[in-house]
């Protein structure tokens, strides 16, 4: 009764946006978190996420939910067979019988019994097994995204960290070389070499830098809380010393063609298991409106003496098959099936928009990197000459050619474009890592399973494993 089951055409291009461009050297999905990220202490820190934060564990927990129901679901495909012993012994008074005089009888009964099963002539139940075994896939394919999107989060909040200790390093820096200016005009205020205008701009330069230093450690304080919740521990990441070497954080991967990199993403995994679901739940709708075939039995040994009970010609049975025909529902039955149909519908939406969000996180995240590398080189160019600005502009003040404004403009522009082109590293740091997650890093890497798989399912996934394949024909 299941509509044959093909997979929706997926609504994007054949490649990526123009602009996008990536080095090829290896595609994401067989590259693991460890491999990608080659910062040890970034490693420790996603592996701490890994075995502490909550949502991964609520997500464990569903997914455990979900593999129940399918147990369930799948136990309604067989009989349920008991055993059973009764005994009773009643006492009838004389006026209530025909001898007039009470009488006290006994009966025992001893066997095995075949409760209400239904044979799944229809395949009604088999569909309702398979639309739970669906679910179940999604809900483990759902727990895998979640796993990735902790795995990003953990990493992009340890380079706004380490983005943060340069920028802080390059404002404290500064302040220093200021207190110095300070110091020195100061002390040229008092002899008269300087005017107070002069030591007033130099003050209000120092205050800045100070300013900008308690704004960026407050900064770095939000973010180290937001790791800590992440990680699901204390951590204590110390200011890093010098300038973090790109190079050593992570490694390059391929964007590779769409058709191929998408199917990779745990969430449109998961989508389509949702699509397979509700496909199946329409063929358990169809099945309900034929006939249903159940069966009840039993078979044991009764006798009015329990020594008796097991006595030649003790034996008693029991069988009574049933035929039930809806005839009529109020309506229920089509409704039902028009209820799993417009879900079928909703969920074919619901996993072609995945695929749009796919692309256009892959698509963001090459423009990002092709762009944002441009940004930083510009922007260390600029900065180099930013710095031979302030040094010509310093040396014409000493010589009495240029005003001190001039000097102050130099130094302001040069802490500030000092600071963006720290931003601009770590936000190309960052197009790294939002490809790497958008295109399923790490899921085609094959990993030992964690716990035993259902029958017809694959084992349930590490976070670097790879994800289930739809058992339902394409």
């Amino acid at each position: 009764m299941d509509p044959t089951y093909e997979r929706p055409a997926a609504p994007v291009r054949t490649t990526w946006s123009p602009d996008a461009a990536a080095p090829a050297i290896a595609p994401a999905a067989t590259i693991g978190w460890r491999e990608f990220y080659a910062d040890p202490e970034l490693q420790a820190l996603i592996g701490q996420a890994l075995d502490n934060n909550r949502d991964l564990r609520i997500g464990a927990a569903r997914v455990a939910q979900s593999l129940a129901a399918y147990g369930i679901q799948r136990a309604e495909q067989y009989p349920w067979i008991g055993a059973s012993a009764d005994g009773t012994r009643a006492r009838v008074p004389g006026d209530l019988n025909l001898t007039g005089r009470p009488l006290i009888s006994s009966q025992y009964q001893v066997g095995v019994g075949l409760s209400t099963w239904e044979i799944d002539f229809w395949g009604r139940i088999r569909s309702l097994k398979d639309a739970a075994l669906q679910n179940y896939l999604a809900s483990d394919a759902a727990q895998r995204a979640v796993t990735l999107s902790i795995i990003t989060q953990v990493a992009q909040t340890y380079l706004a960290i380490r983005e943060l200790d340069e920028r802080i390093a390059l404002a404290k820096q500064t302040t220093d070389t200021r207190a110095e200016s300070l110091r020195i005009f100061t002390r040229r205020e008092q002899v008269g070499s300087a005017s107070k205008l002069e030591l007033t701009e130099v003050i209000t330069l120092y205050q800045q830098a100070r300013a900008l230093v308690t704004q960026l450690e407050q900064d770095r304080a939000t973010q180290s809380h937001a790791l800590e919740v992440l990680v699901g521990a204390p951590v204590d990441v110390k200011p890093a010393i010098g300038l973090v070497n790109d190079a050593e954080l992570m490694r390059q991967i391929d964007a590779g063609l769409p058709s191929e990199q998408l199917e990779n993403r745990p969430d449109i995994v998961s989508a389509e298991h949702q699509l397979m679901a509700e496909n199946a739940n329409i063929g358990a709708a169809r099945a309900a409106f034929f006939p249903r075939v159940t069966l009840t039995g039993f078979a044991g040994t009764a006798s009015a003496d329990l020594d008796g009970l097991f006595r030649g010609g003790s034996g008693v049975w029991s069988f009574a098959p049933s035929i039930s025909i809806p005839i009529f529902q109020g309506g229920q039955l089509r409704s039902n099936l028009d209820l799993a149909k417009a879900r079928r519908v909703e969920a074919v939406a619901q996993y072609e928009k995945t695929i749009q969000n796919a692309f256009r996180d892959v698509a963001d995240a090459l423009s990002a990197q092709r762009w944002l590398a441009e940004q930083v080189d510009i922007l260390q160019l600029t900065q180099a000459a930013q710095a031979e600005r302030r040094r010509l502009a310093k040396l014409r003040y000493d010589n009495g050619a240029a005003a001190f404004l001039e000097v102050l403009d130099a130094e302001r522009d040069l802490l500030a474009i000092e600071q963006q082109a720290v931003q601009s590293r770590r936000a190309l740091l960052a197009s790294r890592v939002s490809l790497y997650a958008a295109l399923g890093g790490g899921t085609a890497v094959a990993s030992p399973p964690e716990a035993a798989a259902p029958e017809g399912a694959p084992a349930s996934a590490a976070p670097d494993a790879k994800p289930s394949t739809p058992s339902t024909a394409r």
